[in-house]
């Protein structure tokens, strides 16, 4: 029941976290329109290269030390003190970096200040601490009410199209407070330790390890909109965006399990529990891909009409791009449960790192040739290359530990109710007048026509929801 808790504690804040900027978003293209838009977009799209040099892969590297210590509290003291100071130095010298960078590089340059906070908060986030203990409430509850607060502040002071620095400040202040507020939990976490002893340096190079596969996701989650800010403008790097956040709104609900899963996994291998291992992996794969393929089919079905009414019609290309977007919630759902619920937490760190690499190579050669050629539609479709190239080799590299029959007998089941449901969904968008109700609406029959097909078909999860419901029955 603890890992339910702690899924629905995670997923519930990711999907609180994606969705109060969601909220604030009609309000901000239509104030800030798409050159403001476009500017936060490709402004952040460069600092998140320095945030991500700063951080060296510590957060998944300190999660999962955490989760092998957790049970000694001396030594996840002495762990959480030297992974949280080596990360201090390393992101001190991201930051030096950058303003060396603001030297050569006039354009935004106010802007790339604003936004250089998220270098500085990225120094104090402590976030993996808890993780890695699986106590997940403590993030969420803090992290919410500083989210909320970014939300009123975003609606108090952007008015108008100048206040587009403000408006990078709020959201980048939001996230520095946020990581600020872990650090009182801490005298009841960790204990004294002899400063002397520690070792910080002796993570570097795991961290590093883990740092490898960071630098390719990165690549393929930030190039495309910087491309698109480079090669075409910047507003093309804010429709990118903001298709890009729907889609990651809906991509949360499936990659919480991710977070949950990592610290459970690498404590039950940790134990030589190789088979609960797999059992672990095994559930986690039908659960996501009985999550992801309705998320996906029912964006599809919804995009075109959804972006225009949603951010404005200055934004009317945003649809099309989510449309064919939407494929990455099922590929990515795949391979987070792959990849960083059982490649990473069993220590199969180079065949995870390659695997995001190639994503990251596929990334780069498709990026620049498809943007030239079909613009924000090229940037969206090298993104779904990537994913599928990230997820094939993953599967290629399981294929001799796990049996595919157990991951996908009930993925063809899915599909047939995923599809049967956009076909019914996309018809009645594409003759309704669209609105509050019509989304209601066309999100009620598309989740009931899934759950009618489903129950036709009888996939085995099933009577596993069936049995979680009468454990919690009988345990009220």
């Amino acid at each position: 029941m603890k890992v339910f808790r702690n899924y629905f504690y995670n997923a519930g804040y990711q999907i609180l976290a994606m969705i109060l900027p969601l909220i604030t978003s009609p309000y901000i293209t239509r104030v800030l329109g798409r050159n403001g838009v476009g500017i936060n977009s490709f402004t952040n799209s460069l600092i998140q290269y320095f945030v991500l040099f700063g951080s060296i892969g510590i957060g998944l590297y300190g999660n999962r030390e955490i989760a092998f210590v957790r049970d000694d509290r001396q030594k996840l003291s002495q762990t959480f003190w030297e992974i949280a100071i080596l990360k201090a130095l390393t992101v001190t010298i991201a930051y030096a970096v950058f303003l060396l960078f603001l030297v050569f590089y006039h354009e935004y340059r106010s802007y790339m200040l604003l936004q250089s906070i998220y270098i500085i908060a990225a120094g104090i986030d402590i976030s993996w601490l808890f993780m890695g203990l699986e106590d997940f409430k403590k993030t969420v509850i803090r992290n919410t009410l500083v989210k909320v607060l970014s939300v009123i502040l975003i609606f108090t002071f952007v008015k108008d199209a100048g206040d587009t620095g403000k408006y990078i400040l709020i959201l980048a202040g939001s996230i520095f407070f946020g990581n600020l507020t872990l650090w009182p939990y801490l005298k009841k976490t960790v204990t004294a330790v002899d400063w002397k002893k520690l070792n910080i340096f002796k993570h570097l190079r795991p961290a590093v390890i883990l740092f490898v596969p960071q630098i390719a996701i990165q690549v393929y989650l930030v190039l495309n909109k910087t491309m698109l800010g480079l090669i075409i403008n910047s507003d093309y790097s804010g429709f990118f965006d903001r298709s890009d956040n729907i889609v990651r709104v809906v991509l949360s609900l499936a990659t919480a399990t991710g977070t949950v899963m990592l610290p459970h996994v690498a404590n039950a291998f940790s134990k030589g529990d190789n088979k609960r291992v797999k059992y672990y992996l095994s559930e986690s794969f039908d659960f996501v891909s009985f999550l992801t393929v309705p998320l996906t089919f029912g964006l599809a079905a919804l995009a075109v009409k959804f972006a225009p009414w949603f951010y404005g019609a200055e934004f009317q290309p945003v649809g099309n791009a989510m449309m064919l977007e939407s494929a990455i919630i099922l590929l990515i759902g795949w391979s987070n449960v792959i990849g960083q619920q059982y490649l990473l937490p069993t220590n199969q760190i180079k065949s995870y790192s390659t695997s995001v690499i190639m994503g990251a190579i596929v990334n780069i050669i498709a990026n620049v040739p498809l943007i030239y050629l079909f613009g924000l539609q090229g940037a969206v479709f090298a993104t779904v290359l990537s994913e599928l190239a990230v997820t094939g080799y993953q599967l290629w590299k399981i294929r001799g530990q796990v049996k595919f029959r157990e991951l996908f007998v009930n993925v063809p089941k899915y599909l047939i109710a995923g599809i049967i449901m956009f076909l019914a969904v996309f018809k009645v968008n594409s003759i309704q007048n669209f609105g509050i109700l019509a989304i209601l609406m066309q999100v009620l029959l598309g989740t009931t026509i899934y759950i009618v097909v489903l129950l036709i078909l009888r996939p085995t999860i099933l009577k596993k929801i069936r049995s979680i419901i009468e454990n919690y029955r009988v345990r009220k």
